[in-house]
């Protein structure tokens, strides 16, 4: 039992801590707030304190739990919402109203609950760490299998059927030294300490998160790693918001770390009402909710990171596809940069921490497709959004970031200020996984994808470079050939990628339903240019029927792209010939006269 000694903020200085350890969680002061070691000198340890330290005096105790900060696993995590440190909200909410009073000290997990616990595993057979025993059906999406912890393995003496809490005993095995040991359906795993796997496999599927603009153009793959920097008010909340809610992993861990309260307060009522487009289940019943948002204190916003994908590993070690959202990891930063600067250590450039970018790469290489220790596969996605100041993508947070992840997507603040969203900047995105992901997208979508999309985004980039030359000389002063390839780009930014997140059809788009919109447009593309070289006029090229129907395809449900498709193709068709026919008669008319 040591005491305080001297409090700086968050960061408080215990003497008489002989036989501590780092990252040991300690309980700090007569209220016992939660706290963890960062250093050790000597006898006195220097502690993180994750909740308001304003009241607490020197001299008071501080007292050493003797294990590393963990979350505990178990049935009764999704669908729930945990601030940084997996206490349950609601439970605090019961307990000591809208606000959280320090000290409170709430179980993570409901001991009291029964779930039905089914068993895989039979009395005799050999069991390993990490392999399933058994699981439960904790909703209609997710089946929760229980896994040996770690550390524990041999032959089943007993397993049943049957209703259990999850401290209660569902199974007994012996192990390799004849001792006993029971499992239950709970168990603990540190946060900071990646997860055992039995190897780290290839990506070679894409995440599907049914927004244009990045599955068609710069998809991340599963168990992937990609950025969303962009300044404040372009967009980066609600695209995760998009992500969280539609993309195809079985589970979705949203952290909002440091964000601001009303965003987060947007997803907690938000996504108990939403319908999964896959299953028409509730969305909250394959989601949890990390809120650690920007009036809570400062220390917990890097645990809330960590409690996070912790939890994304464990459902991963069951064979899932787990994405999470970090929102944001500058905020994170910018805590470090605070418990750093109260440390005293030497700065980095912009009073970072030097181990920025260490810290950075711990969080995102905790991402990764894998075969478990059972012999599943699984995954985790992370996706963090990034907040630099003032939309400044130098600045070391991002730049820091862009070396770890392999997709990133470029919000435009121009583009947000024309109500373009997602605001995500075409030209200066990216995506390293397209060449994993180019088998899967020829066996799932067809030889066309990939070459559909090198022609629209060549289209694109001949768009933007036209329009730097209109700026100075006016669109009436250009060619025809390029007049249509101004109108082309124009159609695939307005009725491609944009995308509205608030309309019940255009929130959410198929891959299907992307491969027949593109193909259409890239049709239409090409008939244009053709009619152009003919001296079809490119204005009677684009006040065309098949036009305006292009625009409204977004508007059309999944049910009936596909004809509507067949129509406008064959309308471009029909229409596009028409004005080729008459142009001809046009100029032999004019010929003849002559």
């Amino acid at each position: 039992m040591g005491k305080i000694e001297r409090i700086t903020g968050p960061l408080v200085v215990a003497k008489e801590m002989l036989g501590s350890s780092m990252y040991d969680v300690v309980k700090v002061g007569e209220l016992g707030l939660i706290g963890e070691i960062i250093q050790l000198r000597g006898d006195r340890a220097i502690v993180q304190v994750y909740e308001d330290t304003s009241g607490i005096r020197p001299g008071e105790p501080v007292k050493s739990l003797g294990m590393p900060l963990s979350v505990e696993l178990g049935p009764g995590i999704v669908g729930k919402i945990f601030d940084g440190l997996q206490r349950p909200l609601e439970e605090i909410e019961k307990k000591t109203g809208a606000f959280i009073a320090r000290g409170v000290n709430i179980l993570s997990l409901d001991r009291k609950a029964k779930w039905k616990f089914v068993p895989i595993a039979k009395k005799g057979s050999e069991v390993k760490e990490g392999e399933a025993i058994g699981y439960v059906d904790e909703t209609k999406l997710v089946r929760h299998y229980i896994l040996v912890p770690y550390g524990l393995g041999g032959k089943i003496e007993s397993i049943k059927e049957g209703s259990y809490t999850i401290t209660e005993p569902i199974a007994t095995i012996k192990k390799a030294d004849g001792k006993e040991a029971s499992i239950s359906m709970m168990q603990t795993r540190p946060v900071r300490r990646p997860a055992k796997v039995r190897r780290r496999i290839d990506i070679t599927e894409p995440l599907i998160t049914g927004q244009r603009v990045i599955d068609t153009f710069f998809p991340v793959g599963k168990g992937g790693t990609a950025a969303i920097p962009g300044p404040f008010g372009s967009g980066k909340t609600v695209t995760q918001h998009q992500l969280a809610k539609w993309s195809d992993a079985n589970i979705i861990v949203y952290c909002g770390a440091g964000e601001r309260g009303n965003e987060m307060a947007e997803v907690l009522t938000e996504f108990p009402e939403l319908k999964d487009p896959r299953t028409n289940e509730p969305l909250m019943s394959r989601t949890v909710l990390i809120a650690n948002t920007s009036n809570m204190p400062v220390a917990a916003r890097e645990a809330s990171i960590f409690t996070s994908v912790a939890i994304a590993e464990y459902f991963r070690d069951m064979g899932y596809s787990v994405a999470v959202m970090a929102d944001s990891t500058s905020r994170w930063a910018e805590a470090m940069r605070e418990i750093s600067t109260r440390l005293e250590e030497m700065p980095g450039e912009e009073g970072y921490p030097a181990y920025l970018p260490r810290r950075l790469a711990e969080f995102y290489e905790r991402a990764g497709k894998v075969e478990t220790l059972s012999g599943k596969v699984g995954a985790v996605t992370i996706i963090g959004a990034v907040s630099p100041p003032g939309g400044d993508l130098t600045e070391p947070v991002t730049q820091g970031t862009l070396k770890i992840v392999k997709t990133f997507w470029s919000l435009d603040a121009a583009l947000a200020s024309s109500r373009h969203f997602p605001a995500i900047n075409w030209l200066n995105s990216y995506s390293l996984y397209l060449d994993m992901l180019e088998p899967w997208y020829k066996e799932k979508i067809g030889e066309e994808w990939l070459r559909n999309r090198e022609e629209a985004l060549k289209l694109l980039q001949q768009e933007a470079d036209l329009r730097d030359i209109v700026q100075l000389v006016g669109e009436e002063a250009l060619p025809n050939q390029q007049r249509i390839v101004l109108e082309i780009g124009k159609m695939l930014r307005e009725d491609f990628l944009r995308q509205n997140a608030y309309d019940d059809i255009d929130t959410y788009t198929s891959l299907n339903k992307q491969n027949l919109m593109l193909s259409t447009m890239l049709h239409f593309a090409k008939k244009g240019m053709e009619a152009t070289e003919k001296g079809v006029p490119t204005e009677q090229i684009i006040g065309t029927n098949c036009r305006h129907e292009i625009a409204r395809m977004k508007e059309v449900k999944e049910s009936e792209i596909v004809e509507a498709a067949k129509k406008i193709n064959e309308e471009i068709e029909k229409e596009i010939s028409e004005l080729i026919r008459k142009q001809e008669q046009t100029l032999q008319a004019a010929a003849s006269q002559r």
